[in-house]
Parts: C-alpha cells; sequence; structure tokens
C-alpha cells in the first residue's frame, strides 16, 4: 500500500474553502453531464451519524468517463471499464473519499483529507501508527503565491 501526504495552504479560510469546494463540485459534476452515457450519476446521498469522522453526509456516485476516452479506445473496451465509482464520507473539515473502477476489482484509491487553519506545519494530523507513518512519503509543500 502506498500512502502519500501532501500539505497544501490555501489562500483562504478552512469555511471559504468548503463553501467554494462545494460550489465546485456541483459545477462540474453540471458540465461533465451532457447526455445518457456521460456525467455523474448520483446513486446515494444521506446524512450519516456514526461513520468516519463522526456526523456528515455520504454519498455514492458513478462517474460514466466513456466521453473522455478516444473512440476507438473506447470501441475495444468493455462497459465495466467506462465507469469510476466515487464513495465519499464528508464529515468536513475531514473526508474519506474511495474510487474503484468495476472493471479492475482489486484496485481502489483511498484519499482521506483533513482541512485545518494553518500553514500545513502539523506533524500527523492522521494519527498513523509508527508502521504507517514508516510507509509514508509527504510530497512537496505546495505554496500559494500570490
Amino acid at each position: 500500500m502506498l500512502i502519500k501526504e501532501y500539505r497544501i495552504p490555501m489562500p483562504m479560510s478552512v469555511e471559504e474553502y468548503r463553501i467554494a469546494q462545494l460550489y465546485m463540485i456541483q459545477k462540474k459534476s453540471r458540465e461533465e453531464s451532457c447526455g445518457e452515457g456521460s456525467g455523474v450519476e448520483i446513486l446515494e446521498n444521506k446524512p450519516y451519524t456514526d461513520g468516519p469522522g463522526g456526523t456528515g453526509q455520504y454519498t455514492h456516485k458513478v462517474y460514466h468517463i466513456g466521453m473522455h476516452i478516444p473512440s476507438w479506445f473506447r470501441s475495444i473496451l468493455p462497459k465495466a471499464a467506462l465507469r469510476v465509482e466515487e464513495e465519499s464520507w464528508n464529515a468536513y473539515p475531514y473526508t474519506r473519499t474511495r474510487y474503484t473502477c468495476p472493471f479492475v476489482e482489486k484496485f481502489s484509491i483511498d484519499i482521506e483529507t483533513y482541512y485545518k487553519p494553518d500553514t500545513g506545519n502539523q506533524a500527523d494530523v492522521f494519527n498513523m501508527s509508527a508502521a504507517e507513518k514508516r510507509q509514508r512519503t509527504i510530497g512537496e509543500t505546495i505554496w500559494y503565491q500570490s
């Protein structure tokens, strides 16, 4: 398992980022939806009280990615390879997201995110075990420049 950590200071408050993120998610979902076999399909969108991060919103989405793949390549792929599933637990300022593709059953990408009002200088926001810390690599901090 690969554990990669990025610390990205933002040029706004955590609350301002939350609002901007919600806006951009709905905007991108709307832009990507252009007919059958494209866009984002929301299978579930419900609150939870005892999940990752405590209380939050669970969503299960399907991204139909066929329109982003060249037609010659799309024609040889099975339909299961043209969709990506996303499960997300949003207990802002903590989120957990898992991406899977039904065509590649044993492959998944899990993303845990903490939004903190600092400059990315906290040593272990994820409270990792010693073994996880040994596996972890910390990517170069990406700084915002005005």
